[in-house]
C-alpha cells in the first residue's frame, strides 16, 4: 500500500484571513508594519498547521503483469475473489475471525503464484474448485444469517457452514504449505551436499 499524505487547506485560508483582517485594522505605511504582518501571518499558518495536520490516505500500488497471460488472468481472478471475500466478511460478523484467516491464506497463495509461476496448475485447481465452493457456502451463510425468523433447518445449515469453515481454512493452509514442497526438497538436497562436503574436508 502507498501512503499519501494530504495537507489541510485550513492553515492557508487561516493565514490569508489573518492577513486580510490585519490590513483592515492596522496601518501599512512603514516597513516594520509589513514585517509584523508577515510574522503574524506566518505564526498563524504554523499554529493552524499543527492543529489541522491534514489526512493520510492509502492507495493500492498497481502490480506489474508477470508476462504470462494465464498467470495474470488467474491473479486478476484471485484479486476479485479476495475483494468479494472481504465484502462478505463485513456482512457476516459471526464468522469474521475465520474469514480473516481464510482471506490471509488466499492472498498468500496468489502472492506465491506471482513469484513462482510454476505452481500455476495447483493454484488454478484451487481457484476453479475450492474457492467457488467456499464462496457458495459464504453467500448462503450471509443469506441465512439475516433471516429474522430461523427455524431448525436454517440453524443447522448455519452451524454446518460455520464448522465447514474450519475445514476450509485447514485445507487452504495445507495447500499453501504444499506450494513450498519443491523448495523444501531443494533445501534438503543442499543440506545433504553441504554435509557431505564438510565430511570430505574433515570438518564434521
Amino acid at each position: 500500500m502507498l501512503e499519501i499524505k494530504k495537507k489541510s487547506a485550513v492553515p492557508v485560508y487561516g493565514a490569508g484571513a489573518v492577513f486580510a483582517l490585519y490590513c483592515l485594522i492596522f496601518p501599512l505605511y512603514r516597513t516594520w508594519h509589513f514585517i509584523v504582518l508577515a510574522a503574524i501571518a506566518a505564526l498563524s499558518y504554523v499554529l493552524l498547521s499543527m492543529k489541522f495536520t491534514g489526512t493520510t490516505e492509502f492507495a493500492e500500488i498497481p502490480e506489474e503483469p508477470t508476462g504470462n497471460a494465464e498467470v495474470d488472468a488467474l491473479l486478476d481472478n484471485g484479486k476479485q475473489t479476495v475483494a468479494e471475500l472481504k465484502d462478505l466478511r463485513e456482512k457476516i460478523p459471526g464468522a469474521r475471525k475465520k474469514l480473516d484467516e481464510i482471506i490471509n491464506v488466499t492472498e498468500m497463495i496468489f502472492k506465491k503464484l506471482r513469484s513462482s509461476p510454476g505452481i500455476y496448475k495447483d493454484v488454478k485447481r484451487f481457484a476453479d474448485f475450492y474457492l467457488p465452493t467456499t464462496m457458495k457456502l459464504l453467500r448462503t451463510y450471509e443469506s441465512f444469517s439475516t433471516k429474522s425468523v430461523r427455524g431448525e433447518n436454517i440453524e443447522e445449515t448455519l452451524l454446518g457452514i460455520d464448522s465447514a469453515l474450519d475445514s476450509v481454512l485447514a485445507s487452504y493452509q495445507k495447500l499453501y504449505d504444499s506450494l513450498y514442497k519443491n523448495v523444501a526438497l531443494d533445501i534438503e538436497t543442499d543440506i545433504v551436499v553441504l554435509e557431505n562436503l564438510l565430511k570430505q574436508e574433515g570438518l564434521m
